[in-house]
């Protein structure tokens, strides 16, 4: 089983110092994903950019925000980000509802949510490659070109977290290890 080094202030690069210390203002506590990013300053800030861009700036309201991050987590069966989404869920007031259907990959409560995930589902599976049915689906359901753009920013960050974790074999941070996930398929 692979895993990668978790810093802390005392033992990561110079660079990351102020990250870390970001981190730990924003979550009260420094999450586990980024005590492993922390050993790449480029990736520790490109991942935090990527977070914010998604989470503040994207068009998805917080049902949607956690339609295309959940989905993408339990694609990758990401062991560390389900559960960690799942609480950040709970943060935004996300319906336990949304939640399940994602953590459980049944279909969700709305017909324009299931067509954010079937279309950001496409993208993962797809590589990008989706052809124009799939395309021309998402915008029936009322999505438009900057959707496409957003989802693509949100893969973009869950690749990043995904991935990392799957390498270091990161730890359900405490507060995240009610919400522990096992993939449908395992179940």
């Amino acid at each position: 089983m692979s895993t990668l080094d978790r810093l802390d202030g005392t033992n990561a690069p110079e660079k990351s110092i102020p990250l870390i210390e970001k981190s730990k203002v924003a979550f009260g506590r420094l999450p586990g994903l980024h005590s492993v990013l922390a050993g790449s300053p480029a990736a520790f800030e490109g991942y935090q950019t990527l977070h914010r861009l998604f989470a503040e700036e994207t068009a998805f309201d917080a049902d949607e925000k956690t339609v295309v991050w959940q989905t993408i987590n339990v694609e990758h069966q990401c062991h560390y980000c389900v559960p960690a989404h799942t609480g950040i869920a709970k943060m935004m007031k996300v319906s336990d509802e949304i939640t399940d259907a994602l953590r459980d990959e049944v279909p969700l409560p709305t017909p324009k949510l299931e067509a954010l995930r079937t279309f950001t589902l496409a993208m993962v599976r797809e590589r990008g490659n989706v052809d124009d049915t799939t395309l021309q689906a998402f915008y029936n359901a009322g999505f438009a070109q900057r959707h496409v753009l957003d989802v693509i920013l949100g893969l973009s960050q869950k690749v990043m977290s995904n991935y990392t974790n799957h390498i270091a074999n990161t730890p359900v941070d405490a507060p995240m290890q009610k919400f522990a996930w096992v993939p449908k398929a395992d179940r």
